[in-house]
């Protein structure tokens, strides 16, 4: 994976011979193995950074046990990710939504309408498979992360942390704090769901973002929210209803977490592809849509495709550019590149539309988003004009 080389053998060697030591690193809060070489903040040797790449993807379930292991995929998940990792592994933190419960442990939940009810269980070992494909860092704030109650988050929560993936997003784990190739990062993790931080808590988000900004160097946010379906394709500036429950105010969390100081938004949460929008000269992902969902999720039109973002931050975590690599599934559920670009041309379409104010511009041959160069007025020779 690229990374950066932060020393060279001179300057250890030199630090070496006049300390008789060199310490690559102490122990960091919350810490994970990582794709690069970590170093101790207090390292003066280590030069700043000026580009940050973060690559996201959305809702990941990578086949359930329950109630049966016939919804588990081919050679026990271990090629799901084979036809993307290519994308996903050059970058300095990867993201996707872990939806659904690892490891056993827990009661299946019951449901009063068996129509729009699924329970999803992925074992334990499947942690594996996410980080040999680049993953980081997942959200554990959906409506599935509670599908066996708490025994079955607290027993995912054990699983993570065995496995040194980073996560955030239930009620006892609102948000986490890690460092990774000398950048601390803070992430907040929400959704309007049971056993989760409560994104329409927007007051406490924001708190909670602001202390976040004030210690770490970029600040991410994860939401899942928002109606579902080929329907929901659109992002409203208002609280949406779905199945009778109030999921939120997606556009009204986003602009209030950068408020707050938060560097960048991703959503997920429609299982369709959303808009993009440049607030304040920060990425907003409204829905990344479905990445890689096995078996158990529709996969019908705009629900089969979802974006990866690949994405360029500064160092103070603004905007400069981002790459989006459209995929799609094919079989039950197994992500690949699509060149039809479906889920490119949805996201350039509806973020013309939903967010047509905002400045950011797209090529669609490329997939590469930057922001707007206003045209800059051309002043005109009164001599010549009078002509």
């Amino acid at each position: 994976m690229t990374k950066y080389i932060f020393i060279n053998c001179f300057i250890v060697a030199f630090i070496t011979v006049i300390n008789g030591s060199c310490s690559l690193g102490s122990p960091i809060e919350n810490s994970a193995s990582t794709k690069g070489l970590e170093l101790s903040q207090q390292d003066s040797v280590i030069p700043s950074i000026d580009t940050i790449s973060i690559t996201a993807v959305g809702d990941i379930m990578m086949g359930t046990d329950y109630p049966s292991s016939r919804s588990l995929p081919p050679e026990d998940g271990r090629t799901l990710f084979k036809g993307v990792k290519k994308y996903l592994m050059d970058a300095d933190l990867t993201f996707g939504n872990l939806e659904g419960v690892i490891g056993r442990g827990g009661t299946a939940k019951s449901c009063n309408n068996p129509k729009y009810c699924y329970t999803f269980r992925m074992p334990a070992h499947y942690t594996n498979h996410l980080k040999e494909a680049g993953f980081d860092l997942v959200s554990i704030a959906n409506n599935h992360a509670n599908d066996f109650g708490a025994t079955g988050r607290s027993t995912s929560a054990q699983i993570l942390d065995s496995s040194g993936l980073h996560y955030a997003g239930s009620i006892k784990r609102p948000y986490t704090i890690f460092n990774q190739n000398n950048i601390k990062y803070g992430f907040l993790a929400a959704a309007p769901n049971s056993g989760c931080f409560n994104m329409k808590n927007y007051k406490e988000a924001a708190e909670i973002v602001r202390m976040l900004d004030s210690i770490c160097d970029i600040v991410i946010v994860s939401f899942h929210a928002g109606a579902e379906g080929a329907s929901a394709r659109h992002t409203p500036r208002k609280d949406e209803v779905f199945l009778g429950f109030n999921r939120g105010n997606v556009y009204k969390f986003a602009h209030q977490c950068i408020d707050a100081g938060a560097d960048l938004i991703l959503g997920h949460g429609p299982h369709v592809t959303r808009a993009v929008e440049l607030y304040k000269n920060k990425f907003i992902s409204y829905s990344m849509g479905n990445f890689c969902t096995y078996d158990k999720f529709s996969l019908v039109g705009s629900k089969g495709v979802g974006p990866i973002l690949q994405l360029k931050l500064d160092k103070e975590g603004s905007f400069l550019k981002a790459t989006i690599i459209p995929t799609k599934q094919i079989g039950e559920g197994i992500p690949i590149y699509d060149p039809e670009k479906r889920a490119l041309l949805e996201l350039i379409e509806l973020s013309k539309e939903d967010f047509a104010e905002s400045a950011l511009e797209f090529n669609q041959q490329t997939g590469v988003v930057t922001e707007k160069i206003e045209s800059i007025p051309v002043p005109i020779n009164d001599s010549l004009e009078s002509k």
